[in-house]
């Protein structure tokens, strides 16, 4: 089982291994760099190697990286989008970098200029991106959304719409937020509730694409379009929508990574929940 926490990168990206083994992980999600400012100066070769060296010394098999919450790739704001274009690349290149399996990224918000219009400059920020890394081997995870404000990729169709009309699909995947989807008007608290909801990922993206999970319960209502993250158990979802997940065989071998308040003793507290519901 693939199961981790987002873990700090505090002090440099070679520190996340140790702090991500300890709690027990045997995947994680880190930053890779500060994700509130536009620019940082490149990882130092020491960090990288100092990287590979610790995870050699856990039991981590899988480790994505998060765009920083700047970067909106569907801004009509010329500024803005550059400023996110350019980023996007620095952090995809670091992901490179470290060899990592994905890179995950909110498709971004609109700003009130239409869904259509905004996902078409998604695209096409993407169709430049991947032209400029063809090579690259981590893929661009799409992330789904609650739907909050002029938020896209709140709906399974939006994905699908992004990422068949780009000219490399096969470099994209889809990491899928419990919190968000439920958010987002996605119910999957019953067994039948929940196999309708993946039968549904199936014929709209397709299971193939499902590369990441963020676990996480949700503060809001269902349909509530408003994305706050609880503790396992503690929200709206509760404990049997999660058992779902973690008992779906075609599932296993897709990384299962917790955001969740509370530092790194209440993450561990939080895995070991989500390993409890696994059936013997």
């Amino acid at each position: 089982m693939l199961l981790g926490a987002h873990v700090s990168i505090a002090g440099g990206i070679n520190f996340a291994p140790a702090r991500a083994h300890e709690i027990g992980c045997t995947a994680m999600q880190i930053f890779t760099r500060n994700q509130r400012q536009w620019t940082s100066p490149p990882l130092a070769e020491e960090e990288v190697e100092g990287f590979f060296a610790a995870m050699e010394k856990t039991q981590i098999r899988s480790v994505v990286a998060h765009s920083s919450y700047l970067i909106n790739l569907a801004s009509p704001d010329e500024n803005q989008k550059q400023k996110s274009l350019t980023a996007f690349i620095l952090e995809f290149d670091r992901a490179e970098m470290l060899k990592l399996n994905g890179y995950i990224f909110h498709p971004g918000a609109h700003k009130g200029e239409g869904e259509e219009s905004g996902m078409r400059r998604v695209i096409e920020q993407l169709n430049f991106i991947m032209d400029e890394r063809p090579s690259h081997k981590t893929k661009i995870l799409l992330e789904t959304t609650a739907g909050q404000g002029t938020s896209l990729g709140h709906s399974f169709e939006q994905l699908a719409e992004i990422i068949h009309n780009t000219a490399h699909p096969e470099q994209l995947g889809v990491c899928l937020d419990t919190c968000h989807i439920f958010a987002a008007g996605y119910d999957f608290r019953t067994k039948e509730l929940y196999e309708k909801m993946m039968t549904d990922f199936d014929r709209i993206i397709g299971l193939d694409k499902l590369k990441a999970i963020h676990i996480n319960d949700s503060k809001t209502e269902l349909g509530s379009r408003v994305d706050r993250h609880e503790l396992i158990g503690k929200g709206k979802i509760g404990l049997e929508g999660f058992s779902f997940i973690m008992n779906d065989i075609r599932l296993e071998p897709v990384p299962k990574i917790i955001e969740l308040p509370g530092g790194p003793e209440s993450d561990r507290e939080n895995l070991q929940i989500l390993r409890s519901l696994i059936a013997e």
